[in-house]
């Protein structure tokens, strides 16, 4: 049986504390949601295969070797698209698809932060419209996550800084303690990846779940403590 991290309440009641919850391979283990959700609009036929090349011949004019990052911060996907076609079939999948897929050792993490008393936060570079659904789920009140630009009536492709990923995180989780007046020194983050590092280096309780991409190798040296959540 998975034994999770301790979670304690506040030593001083004038101390507000908060858990950053990664999502994807994180409380979601498997494959990112935005991935699945392609998926699914290739189904439904409102993306296809010139959205995929333009996408593909995006990635190979930008990136650095071994790196996607150029696609996390672009959605070209979306370019063009319609917000009121696109956002009700993702609260549909969501719902369908992703909220039966939540781990029970997060479910299990999130309640034991709850009856703490503690601040829960969704932090990840998937679409804040796919992730609202999520959150009213798992009763997560708040969300930093991926905007994408809108003009008029359509999506851009752009995403609107800053993207929720490196140094992205610290950004948003510095500014979000400053708003709420959190302590980070007290509180938890969790991370499944490299993007996630400054994400666990602002937190006193840093923990990484199911590691990848040489991210076990960075917990050890950090002295973080590791953990598989399914």
């Amino acid at each position: 049986m998975q034994t999770l991290q301790p979670v304690h309440a506040a030593t001083r009641p004038d101390v507000r504390v908060a858990a950053f919850f990664d999502v994807d391979n994180t409380l979601v283990p498997g494959q990112a949601i935005e991935l699945r959700f392609f998926r699914y609009l290739w189904k439904q036929g409102l993306v296809g295969p010139r959205d995929a090349a333009r996408s593909l011949w995006y990635l190979l004019r930008h990136i650095p070797p071994l790196s996607i990052h150029p696609l996390r911060e672009r959605k070209l996907y979306l370019e063009g698209k319609r917000p009121a076609v696109i956002e009700p079939l993702a609260e549909s999948f969501v719902r369908s698809e992703i909220c039966p897929a939540v781990a029970s050792d997060a479910l299990a993490a999130l309640d034991s932060h709850r009856r703490a008393g503690h601040c829960l936060a969704l932090i990840t570079g998937s679409l804040d419209f796919l992730i609202a659904p999520l959150a009213g789920h798992l009763k997560v009140d708040h969300i930093l996550a991926a905007i994408p630009e809108r003009r008029g009536d359509r999506y851009t492709g752009q995403v609107i800084s800053p993207y929720p990923y490196g140094d992205g995180k610290r950004h948003l989780i510095e500014s979000f303690a400053r708003a709420t007046g959190v302590n980070l020194q007290h509180s938890y983050a969790y991370g499944d990846s490299p993007g996630d590092v400054d994400a666990l280096q602002s937190v006193g309780h840093p923990l990484v779940v199911n590691p990848i991409r040489g991210m076990g190798r960075i917990a050890r040296r950090e002295g973080w403590r590791i953990e598989t959540w399914k």
